[in-house]
């Protein structure tokens, strides 16, 4: 896939995007560090694959690009995160909490094991990660924090209770750290995605399929396209694109903000 053309100058800013093993964060990293940005990918997967991701990512781009496995289910681990980053580079100007995690079911029978691993991956982990690295944004007076939402923390979705309680959590929480920031040149926003074909959106529409028992593609069309006015899937690097500018001097006062990226499904 190819990057948009967009041209942001992060040449000196170390940046750490959780979840960027996969999906929406993998080329959120890739537009980074293109840009000049010294990227810490983090996430899970295949060490394998993972090593070849970073080493490649190096290779393209010529900045330092490094990888932390951090289990961020765990509040101690998400703070170490980004102390580790902070350790080994010096500082953190740039955070993306991206990671997320799915459970779908009815909210009477929803395991309260899945609802607190989903609470703590999709909202408490972006708590620990902002709260390690806001003190020295503030302090050097510059800073960039994203958090990924989604549309569904303006809505809501049936058999979603977790997701949709964290995703609104995810929006009041970038709003308050834009306040604590606005004096400071630290910005924080939030982008809401809607239906991206990630690996996580991927497993879901699998799970459609074998339940209803439908063609892929009719399942595609007829409950995961239906209300987006573009028919289309949102593309990572759409994403990757909204993020990047969000980084950039031109957003600086750009704070607060919780940014549609949803081919319109919004406005129905």
């Amino acid at each position: 896939m190819a990057m948009l053309d967009l041209r942001v100058p992060l040449a000196g800013r170390v940046a750490l995007i959780t979840g960027s093993t996969s999906g929406m964060g993998r080329e959120a990293a890739r537009h980074l560090a293109l840009n000049g940005a010294t990227v810490v990918l983090h996430g899970f997967g295949d060490a394998v694959e993972i090593e070849a991701q970073r080493a490649g990512l190096a290779a393209e781009s010529g900045q330092a690009v490094a990888y932390l496995p951090h289990d961020l289910a765990d509040p101690h681990a998400a703070a170490a995160l980004v102390d580790e980053v902070i350790s080994h580079f010096g500082k953190l100007d740039i955070l993306i909490n991206n990671a997320g995690i799915q459970h779908v079911d009815d909210i009477d029978s929803f395991p309260t094991d899945k609802w607190d691993e989903l609470i703590a991956v999709n909202l408490t982990a972006a708590f620990h990660t902002i709260r390690r690295a806001f003190p020295g944004m503030r302090e050097r007076r510059w800073g960039r924090i994203i958090n990924t939402a989604s549309t569904l923390g303006f809505t809501a979705e049936l058999r979603k209770p977790a997701y949709v309680a964290a995703k609104h959590g995810i929006i009041g929480l970038t709003r308050e750290v834009a306040l604590e920031g606005a004096e400071a040149g630290v910005t924080c926003n939030a982008i809401c995605p809607g239906w991206v074909l990630t690996p996580l959106v991927s497993r879901q529409v699998d799970a459609k399929v074998a339940a209803l028992g439908l063609p892929r593609d009719a399942v595609i069309r007829d409950h995961f396209l239906r209300d987006l006015p573009t028919r289309r899937f949102v593309e990572t690097n759409e994403i990757a694109g909204a993020m990047l500018f969000l980084c950039s001097e031109v957003a600086r006062s750009i704070t607060g903000c919780s940014l549609p990226v949803d081919g319109g499904s919004l406005v129905i």
